[in-house]
């Protein structure tokens, strides 16, 4: 089969290629999945550059989402989900072998059915961004009544940020650093945008707030953005953390502990089995009742690998970058 790997970690032009490797099998519980498309994230071009974990096995084949069709399925798999539309969730986390292929192999659970109206290369997008999104709003108790603040609204676990969050009821106010993305917020249900270059972000949401602040805050970077937790968030908010740009953050420890806010971090790669059943459930609903929109960028041929990562890492691209494997 085609797929993209490297054996080292370094920029996307000095260690990405493209090559023949033997097709998988099934082994026990397990299925193999012909992909049609491959999610490329944040988090696979930081594990490839080796800026968020150092390599750990001879090869690796990048990222973790993708969907396709189910056609091979090892033994204690039923038989019967051979042709099964699916999308996949943690397909290199901690494993060699991803999605950024022809084919992929790996737990029966692994691979959700994918609903018959979804493409493909919106299945893609579930596996980090919906899934991290979805957890993200049930830790902040998003609901009528509340008032989340959403940083980088045009991001794309943002842009399903506010999508789950609005349907629970919630007001969104959100940070943009441009009018277009500003306007990309709002078409995913932003009730308020703010520009952080141009604007004072503490005082526009005590403004929108009516000096209360929000009741939560979903952060993308906690490492850029902790110095605004005092600006925006009420006594006894939370702050919901799902990633950081940096080792080290310097968080307003005196506003917290007097105000009795609660910082929680998360990783979507290592949600509870309960936790992920809950997830998977709520994002095939929405699937299914038509209410999830899942921003796509271009997509990229497989061949066209490393112009895809360049893409991710450059943050320049509107919606999910997917490359089209078959």
């Amino acid at each position: 089969m085609r797929a993209a790997y490297y054996e080292k970690n370094g920029s996307a032009r000095d260690v990405l290629t493209l090559g023949e490797i033997e097709t998988p099998k099934p082994g026990p519980g397990e299925v193999r999945v012909r992909l049609h498309t491959s999610g490329v994230n944040p988090s696979d071009v930081k594990s490839r550059a080796g800026t968020a974990r150092k390599i750990a096995f001879p090869r690796v084949i990048p990222h973790s989402d993708g969907a396709g069709e189910i056609d091979l399925a090892g033994d204690g798999v039923a038989k019967s989900r051979i042709g099964e539309r699916v999308w996949i969730w943690n397909g290199q986390w901690k494993r060699p072998f991803g999605s950024a292929a022809e084919y992929i192999v790996l737990p029966s659970a692994q691979a959700v059915r994918l609903p018959d109206k979804i493409g493909f290369a919106e299945g893609a997008c579930l596996g980090i961004p919906a899934m991290t999104a979805y957890h993200a709003v049930e830790l902040a108790a998003a609901g009528k009544g509340t008032t989340l603040l959403v940083s980088g609204g045009a991001g794309a676990v943002s842009q399903y940020v506010i999508q789950f969050a609005k349907a629970r009821g919630a007001s969104i106010v959100s940070t943009i650093s441009s009018a277009e993305k500003a306007k990309l917020a709002h078409e995913a249900g932003a009730d308020h945008t703010i520009d952080y270059k141009r604007e004072n972000v503490g005082e526009r949401v005590m403004e929108i707030t009516g000096k209360k602040g929000v009741d939560a805050v979903i952060e993308m970077d906690i490492a850029a953005n902790a110095k605004l937790i005092p600006g925006v968030l009420r006594p006894k908010g939370s702050v919901i953390i799902y990633g950081t740009g940096g080792p080290e953050a310097a968080l307003p420890a005196p506003f917290c502990l007097v105000n009795s806010i609660r910082l929680q971090f998360f990783l979507v790669y290592e949600l509870g089995a309960e936790e992920r059943e809950r997830t998977v459930a709520a994002i095939t609903r929405a699937l299914e009742q038509g209410r999830l929109f899942n921003r796509l960028a271009k997509p990229f041929p497989l061949a066209d690998v490393i112009a895809a990562h360049e893409a991710v890492e450059q943050g320049k691209t509107a919606g999910n970058v997917i490359l089209l494997t078959a």
